[in-house]
């Protein structure tokens, strides 16, 4: 029987990660019944994508209760911009309804409390869509650490690597306000802070971090003009700004793919939607979140993390140790090739016992985004849980309370330069409900 699904935030991830799967891969297990969005205009472009859903109706930000009543959802898909996501979630727990959210699940701790305490009153559950928990390399670094390879983790060393593309993205779009996003250090971190909890199965109890806006808003040394309000597709210096540069020639402009908006045209009124542009100068001085951090996390069990990320770098991947009383598991990988001007290597988990010989393992790569992520989590959404895989994997409200957590403990911490302990921020919602069972 199919599932009846209404869609709160008609973005461009949306359209890519639900959307279309939901109606030609999982057409037999669900049904999209409403669409709904601040901006009427990206209706249209759903609908130019997607003509199965021409007579599915349409609705306002404010018309939840509306959707629910007419088109009878069994399950919400939030998907819009990071700060909405707790309005409906919250909404659609109050009616019973249960809810599959984009990360972050929230921006702040607070939210996250309120999500957990409503969901505990209602008869639906959260899940939120952790596609990186999915990625071939990043299951098999789960089962190695279930296995007992590292025996029991005591640290781990995590370095992001963002390369200026991708990184500089975030810094045309509304996740340069932290009101909107929560900043870097849960808008992104949160995937990475979700990834090490699940690893090593432990829960974070104390972040020490410190953080700088180092390349982007108006003292990037990079700038090539003081002066706020400009865009890409319409700025008179864009031949002297590195960053534009690097993708594009004097004949040939490249504009950034917005995951969740889409690409902006650099014509004046042929934007894809009338509410927004993700062309935003990265030097602007509305810009009030951190582009670098070096975080500490101390775990409960005794485990600690030594974290960092940078969001302008020559490429994009990531460094990966986790170290036990019997071993260490050693992995890096390249995740933008694409881009990156040298070949790279093929992603491989080298294993050290502690006493004995390295072993190098190597994980049959799958296709789709996120390494690969996004398929197999689509298909436990809407299939059901793989019923050969042994460990839990879909993520839950509590998982992402504590990605949200700790990056809201990043940044006070930076803010108010002290260690922030997570019940501050969380006020211990692991001993108060323990989450919804998938």
């Amino acid at each position: 029987m199919k599932k009846r699904y209404a869609i709160c935030g008609v973005s461009n991830r949306s359209m890519k990660m639900f959307i279309g799967p939901m109606l030609k891969t999982f057409a037999s297990q669900t049904e999209i019944v409403g669409l709904l969005d601040i901006d009427p205009r990206r209706f249209e472009v759903c609908k130019s994508k997607f003509a199965e859903l021409t007579e599915v109706k349409e609705y306002g930000p404010d018309e939840f209760a509306a959707m629910v009543e007419q088109a009878k959802p069994d399950v919400i898909v939030v998907t819009g911009r990071d700060d909405t996501h707790v309005k409906y979630i919250l909404l659609a727990l109050e009616r019973d309804l249960d809810v599959i959210t984009e990360k972050p699940m929230a921006t702040t701790g607070a939210d996250c409390r309120r999500i957990l305490e409503a969901e505990r009153r209602s008869k639906g559950k959260v899940t939120v869509a952790f596609n990186y928990r999915y990625a071939p390399v990043h299951s098999r670094i789960k089962e190695l650490v279930l296995e007992g390879k590292v025996g029991r983790v005591t640290s781990v060393d995590l370095n992001w690597y963002i390369d200026t593309y991708h990184g500089s993205s975030y810094f045309k779009r509304w996740n340069r306000m932290r009101e909107h996003s929560g900043g870097l250090s849960i808008h992104k971190s949160s995937h990475h802070f979700d990834l090490v909890n699940w690893w090593i199965g432990r829960r974070p109890v104390e972040v020490f971090a410190f953080g700088a806006l180092n390349y982007y808003g108006p003292g990037g040394e990079l700038n090539p003009l003081k002066e706020d309000g400009r865009h890409c597709g319409t700025c008179a210096v864009k031949p002297d700004c590195r960053y534009f540069m690097r993708w594009s020639t004097r004949s040939k402009e490249v504009h950034v793919q917005d995951d969740h908006i889409g690409a902006v045209s650099s014509q004046p009124g042929q934007e894809p939607y009338s509410l927004y542009r993700p062309d935003a100068c990265i030097f602007d001085s509305e810009i009030d979140i951190e582009d670098t951090y070096s975080v500490n996390v101390k775990y409960d069990g005794g485990a600690l993390l030594s974290y960092s990320v940078n969001f302008s770098l020559p490429y994009e991947g990531y460094r990966l140790a986790i170290n036990g009383t019997k071993g260490r598991i050693e992995t890096m990988e390249y995740h933008s090739s694409g881009r990156v001007p040298f070949p790279v290597p093929v992603q491989t988990i080298d294993y050290f016992p502690l006493f004995g010989s390295k072993e190098t393992i190597h994980v049959v790569h799958r296709e789709g985004g996120h390494g690969g992520g996004d398929p197999a989590l689509l298909e436990d959404l809407f299939l059901g849980a793989d019923p050969h895989r042994s460990y839990p994997i879909l993520s839950g409200s509590l998982d992402g309370a504590y990605s949200i957590g700790t990056g809201e403990a990043v940044w006070r911490s930076v803010q108010d330069h002290r260690p922030v302990r997570l019940d501050e921020v969380l006020a211990s919602p692991g001993e108060a409900y323990s989450g919804k069972e998938g």
